[in-house]
C-alpha cells in the first residue's frame, strides 16, 4: 500500500468501527442479595446462590450494538482459571453468542447501559469469583482490570430443586439455614440441660473464614461444587488432628495455653481467630464446640444443618458393638482395664441433601461428625452417612455408618475379673446406649426427640431386623446373648442437685420371682468426665437387703459434698456403678447411673428499651456460692447481629462475693436477638445464660 501510495499519489481510507470501552460495572448488590436470600451477610460484596439469576448493569462509552459488538463476561476463581475445570466461566453477548456452563441474557438496553442476567449452573463451584468484562475485536481482546468491588460469592442453594441441598419447606430453610443462633443440648439423660450457641454465620468476616478453611485444607476447587464432598472435607477440617484444621480437641482439664471448651459462646470468635492467625488451629474444643463450629460452616455456605445430641453415646474403641466395663473381684470399676466408655452425651451434626451416590431412600438427613474419635480413609472425620441407612442397619454404604451405628446400638457388658486377670461376663445391658437423640425444635428453645429416625423401638421386630441386617453387613454377632435372667432388677435414682450439695442415691431392687432374695451390693462412686472416662473413686459402699417375692425394696445411700468436691473435674459428673449378687442363686447383676451436678446461676438483665440507634444496657451478674475462692475467671457476652464477643477477665471472686459486668449497646438492626453469656474458670465450668430480646 505504501509503495502504491508513493507511486500513484492515491490515499486509501478504511472506516473503522469506534471501539467499545467499559466505563463501569454495577453488581446491583442490594437488589440481588434480597432476591438470593443473602441480605443477612455483613459483607459489602455481592453474594448469590447457584442456579438463580442475578442482574448486573454494564455501562459503556457508547450504546452497545449486538449486531456488531462482541462482549465476554468472564468469571474466574482460584489461581489458575481454566474453562475445562469450571474455574473460568465465559458468558458472551453480541455477535458471537455461545452457550457455556452459566446462562446469560441481555435483559434491556438504555442509552449506554446494558442490563444482563447471569445464572450460575446448579452444580457450579462455590466460593469467591472475580468479574471481568472483555471487549473482543479483530485485533484481540481487551479486558477490564481487576476490581474487588465486582467480586462476588456463589453459595449452595437450598431454595432450588436442582441443587443437591434443596429443602422444600421454607420453615425448614429458616431454621436450618437462616437461623444464626441455636441451642446445644448437654447434661445427661436424666437431667438434660442446654446452652445457647451463636452460630453467627452472617457475621462480618465469617464467610471469608469458612472459605479459608477450605483453602488451608487444600480442598481442590473441583470438589467445591459437590455438597457431599464439601461436607466430608468439612468434617475433617474443623478438627486439627491431621490437617491443621480449625480447632484443637482437648479433654485434659488443663486449658491454660488456650480457652477452655466450656468458655466459648459461639463460632465467630473461633473462626475469626483462625483466619486472623493465618490458619493456626484454635485451642480448645470438645464435641459441642466442634458441632457448633461445623454447623456455622455448613449454614454459612448454604447447606442446611443442625446439631444433634445423642445421650449415652458409646465410644467403642474396638468397633465390635460392645462397651466393656471391667469390675474387680469386689465389684469396683477397674479403671486401667476399662478402655471403652459411654459418653453422657455426644454432639454431632446432620446436613440435609440428596445422595445421588446411594439408593433414593437414603437421601435426606446425613450424619457428619468432626470430633476426632476415629480415622476414616486416613483422616479424623466422619460422614456423611444416611440416618435412614443407620436406622435400618444398612451399613455398607459410604461413609462411616458402622461407627455411628455402634454409638447408638452398643451393648454394655459388665465383666468381673479374678485376681489372676481372668474375666467372665456377669451382666449385659442392651438398652443403655443410644437412649435418646434430640435436636432444637423449630421456632423454640425446647428439644425435639428424633430417636425414632435413628432407631426402631427397642425389642421390636424392625429393631431385630435392623440388627440382623447390620450383622450381614459386617457387625460382629452378639454371641454373648442371652444370659440367664436372674428375675431381679436394680436401678439407681437421684434428684437434680447443685454442685456442693449433699444428696441421697436411691437403690431400687425389684424382685420379680416367687422366692425371697437377699442382695449384697457394692456401690462405687467415681468422678467422671462427660466422656465417661473415670477420674478418682471417692466412694465405696456395701449394702445388703432382703426382698420378698414380687416386691420392690429401696435402700438409701448418703453422698456428702465433702466426699466428692475435692475430686471434681470439668462439667461436674458423678458416676455410680452397682454390682449386686443374689445370695440364694449366686447370680450377679450390675447397673450404672450418672449424676450431673448443676452449676451456679448467671443472670442477664436489660435496662432500657432496645431500639435501633438508641442505647440500652445489659448487666451480667454472678455470685460465688462456694466456700472457696474462684480464680482466673473469664466472662463472655455476645449476640449475633447485636454485638461481637466481649471478653472480660477477673483475678478472683471471694466466697460469697459477686461480680457485675455492664455493657452499653446501640442496636443497628431490628428483630429478635439473643444475648448469650458464659462464666468460666478452672473450678467451675458450664455457667451459662441466655436472654431473648426484641429490638424495635
Amino acid at each position: 500500500l505504501k509503495e502504491l501510495e508513493k507511486s500513484s499519489k492515491f490515499f486509501f481510507f478504511f472506516p473503522a468501527k469506534p471501539t467499545l470501552s467499559v466505563l463501569s460495572v454495577d453488581m446491583r448488590v442490594t437488589d440481588n442479595k434480597k432476591a438470593h436470600n443473602t441480605s443477612s451477610y455483613k459483607n459489602t460484596s455481592l453474594i448469590v446462590r447457584r442456579n438463580k439469576e442475578f442482574i448486573i448493569i454494564i455501562r459503556f462509552d457508547r450504546p452497545f450494538n449486538n449486531q456488531q459488538d462482541n462482549v465476554h463476561l468472564e468469571f474466574m476463581i482460584g489461581n489458575s482459571p481454566d474453562e475445562n475445570k469450571g474455574t473460568c466461566i465465559t458468558v458472551s453477548f453480541g455477535i458471537e453468542k455461545r452457550d457455556g456452563r452459566w446462562n446469560g441474557r441481555v435483559i434491556g438496553m438504555q442509552g449506554n447501559e446494558v442490563t444482563v442476567g447471569i445464572t450460575p449452573d446448579a452444580s457450579c463451584i462455590i466460593g469467591r469469583f472475580r468479574t471481568f468484562v472483555a471487549i473482543v475485536t479483530d485485533l484481540g481482546k481487551q479486558r477490564t482490570q481487576r476490581n474487588q468491588d465486582t467480586d462476588f460469592y456463589v453459595l449452595f442453594n437450598p431454595w432450588d430443586p436442582e441443587d443437591l441441598v434443596y429443602m422444600s419447606r421454607d420453615t425448614d430453610r429458616q431454621e436450618y439455614v437462616m437461623n444464626d443462633v441455636g441451642i446445644i443440648f448437654n447434661g445427661e439423660i436424666n437431667n438434660i440441660s442446654s446452652r445457647a450457641w451463636n452460630f453467627g454465620q452472617f457475621e462480618k468476616g465469617v464467610l471469608d473464614a469458612c472459605l479459608l478453611v477450605l483453602d488451608a485444607g487444600k480442598v481442590p476447587l473441583l470438589y467445591r461444587g459437590n455438597a457431599i464432598e464439601v461436607v466430608r472435607q468439612g468434617s475433617a477440617l474443623i478438627n486439627s488432628q491431621d490437617d491443621d484444621g480449625v480447632l484443637v480437641g482437648s479433654w485434659s482439664g488443663d486449658y491454660s495455653t488456650g480457652t477452655a471448651p466450656t468458655a466459648w459462646t459461639g463460632s465467630p470468635e473461633i473462626l475469626l481467630k483462625y483466619a486472623k492467625d493465618g490458619g493456626l488451629p484454635v485451642c480448645f474444643a470438645q464435641c459441642w464446640v466442634f458441632a457448633g463450629v461445623l454447623n456455622t460452616f455448613m449454614r454459612c455456605l448454604g447447606i442446611p444443618a443442625r446439631v444433634i445430641s445423642n445421650y449415652c453415646s458409646a465410644h467403642d474403641n474396638t468397633g465390635n458393638l460392645k462397651t466393656d466395663i471391667i469390675l474387680d473381684e469386689d465389684g469396683r470399676v477397674n479403671r486401667s482395664r476399662t478402655r471403652d466408655s459411654v459418653w453422657n452425651y455426644h454432639s454431632w451434626n446432620e446436613v440435609f441433601m440428596k445422595r445421588p451416590d446411594l439408593p433414593e431412600r437414603f437421601s435426606g438427613w446425613q450424619v457428619i461428625d468432626c470430633t476426632p474419635q476415629e480415622t476414616s480413609d486416613g483422616l479424623y472425620r466422619c460422614g456423611p452417612t444416611s440416618v435412614n441407612a443407620i436406622r435400618d442397619g444398612e451399613l455398607s454404604y459410604p461413609f462411616d455408618a458402622k461407627f455411628v451405628f455402634a454409638e447408638l446400638n452398643s451393648d454394655v457388658i459388665y465383666h468381673q475379673s479374678d485376681k489372676y486377670g481372668n474375666t467372665k461376663v456377669i451382666h449385659v445391658d442392651t438398652t443403655y446406649v443410644g437412649k435418646l437423640l434430640i435436636t432444637k425444635r423449630m421456632n423454640s428453645n425446647a428439644y425435639e426427640d428424633i430417636t425414632s429416625a435413628y432407631k426402631h423401638p427397642e425389642g421390636s421386630d424392625k429393631d431385630r431386623q435392623a440388627m440382623q441386617m447390620a450383622e450381614r453387613r459386617g457387625v460382629p454377632s452378639r454371641d454373648y446373648l442371652p444370659l440367664a435372667e436372674s428375675g431381679v432388677t436394680i436401678e439407681l435414682q437421684a434428684d437434680t442437685i447443685k454442685i456442693g450439695d449433699n444428696f441421697k442415691l436411691t437403690l431400687n431392687i425389684k424382685n420379680q420371682t416367687s422366692q425371697t432374695c437377699t442382695l449384697s451390693a457394692t456401690i462405687t462412686g467415681c468422678v467422671v468426665y462427660y466422656t465417661g472416662i473415670t477420674s478418682s473413686i471417692f466412694k465405696l459402699d456395701n449394702k445388703a437387703a432382703t426382698v420378698d417375692p414380687w416386691k420392690t425394696s429401696s435402700m438409701m445411700i448418703d453422698v456428702k459434698a465433702l466426699e466428692y468436691m475435692p475430686y471434681l473435674v470439668e462439667q461436674s459428673n458423678l458416676l455410680f456403678v452397682v454390682y449386686g449378687r443374689i445370695e440364694e442363686t449366686g447370680k450377679t447383676l450390675s447397673t450404672m447411673r450418672v449424676v450431673t451436678l448443676r452449676p451456679p446461676e448467671l443472670t442477664i438483665k436489660v435496662t432500657g428499651m432496645p431500639q435501633i440507634g438508641k442505647d440500652f444496657m445489659v448487666t451480667v451478674s454472678f455470685r460465688n456460692p462456694f466456700n472457696f475462692i474462684l480464680k482466673n475467671i473469664q466472662l463472655r457476652l455476645e449476640s449475633p447481629g447485636l454485638i461481637t464477643t466481649k471478653l472480660k477477665t477477673y483475678d478472683h471472686i471471694a466466697p460469697g462475693g459477686s461480680l457485675q459486668y455492664t455493657e452499653t449497646i446501640t442496636p443497628q438492626y431490628p428483630g429478635k436477638k439473643v444475648l448469650i453469656a458464659c462464666l468460666d474458670c478452672a473450678t467451675v465450668r458450664q455457667v451459662t445464660s441466655q436472654l431473648e430480646i426484641f429490638v424495635q
